[in-house]
């Protein structure tokens, strides 16, 4: 099955290449009788960079990198050459990724952007030869620095998913179904929960060739921000939309407290996720009749903009479409 590939957390022991020493020489030639000290310096420790790349959207080619070594710099050698740096290596990365140290948990960085290179461990420092050791009183000195070892940690590499809008709902609140509608996304659709099991990018086309990208992400239950059902995996993709698409059901025995309780576990994961600008879309709605449809607006939030929609019936779907639009342009 293709989701089984979506790797968004991998964990790999890195270690920078050790700079190499500086070199212990003198000048030696025909009719040079006494040259001074001409040691070259060491060549720096690789790097190990993270680098990203647009047409990586997993981590699945790392999955089983477990060990990740950068090579060490060369010694200096006479003359005053300096040793070659040691090779770096590149991890090529999804747009999202951030990096954190498995131990303290610290954030190092984060890729966001097409190209860019991120240093995740520095390599050593290449030593000083002793030709940079020579003073009026010490003509030939007979030391010279070693390398800067490199270093060496436990990184913990996540993927959070970047799309403009978010859908987030219980499962079986008709996000996939949605998804499939609006755009050309094709994810697994069941009647049973927890059909999505990874998150699902679709680009939905808008109006003079305007598109915008809509992240189907794995339903949450009560308690997902103490790690229940999907949990922490789930809400860790909602932290880059920009907007949030809340989906309930209208055969929801109660609409209002079903949005409450999917608000309250995105304040108890992370109380800034309430700052982000949201949208309700009542779905399913074709399975109403008219006194139905007329009893939900008593039970919507007066504080957030809201929709009756069916992805069945295509009921509501271009107005959606206009209010997202709108929503993300403000």
């Amino acid at each position: 099955m293709a989701s089984s590939n979506f790797i968004d957390y991998v964990k790999i022991n890195a270690r920078s290449g050790a700079g190499g020493a500086g070199s212990v020489h003198f000048r030696r030639e025909k009719y040079v009788d006494k040259g001074g000290p001409d040691g070259g310096d060491g060549g720096r420790g690789g790097h190990i960079i993270l680098r990203g790349n647009t047409q990586l959207w997993t981590l699945l080619h790392l999955k089983y990198t477990k060990h990740v070594k950068a090579d060490a710099g060369k010694a200096g050698e006479g003359g005053r050459r300096k040793g070659a740096q040691g090779t770096d290596v590149i991890l090529e990365v999804p747009l999202g990724t951030i990096a954190r140290h498995a131990e303290t948990g610290e954030q190092l960085l984060e890729i966001t952007e097409e190209g860019q290179e991120v240093i995740l461990l520095p390599g050593g420092r290449g030593g000083l030869g002793n030709d940079h050791f020579k003073t009026p009183t010490n003509q030939t000195p007979q030391h010279a620095q070693p390398g800067e070892p490199g270093q060496e940690a436990w990184i913990i590499l996540e993927l959070k998913v970047l799309a403009d809008v978010g859908l987030v709902g219980f499962p079986n609140a008709g996000k996939s179904t949605l998804l499939s509608v609006i755009s050309a996304a094709r994810p697994e659709i069941a009647s049973y929960p927890f059909t999505t099991l990874v998150p699902n990018l679709g680009v939905v086309s808008y109006r003079d060739f305007r598109s915008f990208v809509v992240a189907d992400i794995p339903g949450i239950i009560e308690g997902a921000s103490q790690g229940k059902g999907l949990g922490l995996r789930f809400l860790r993709h909602i932290e880059r939309n920009s907007l949030l698409l809340f989906m309930v059901p209208a055969d929801s025995e109660d609409i209002g407290a079903e949005y409450e309780t999917l608000l309250n576990e995105l304040r108890q994961y992370n109380p800034s996720l309430l700052d982000k600008q949201r949208l309700l879309a009542i779905s399913k709605v074709d399975l109403l009749d008219e006194d139905e449809r007329k009893q939900i607006p008593q039970q919507i939030p007066a504080d957030v903009p809201h929709l009756l929609i069916s992805a069945i019936t295509q009921e509501g779907i271009e107005p959606l479409k206009d209010l997202i639009w709108k929503t993300l342009n403000e």
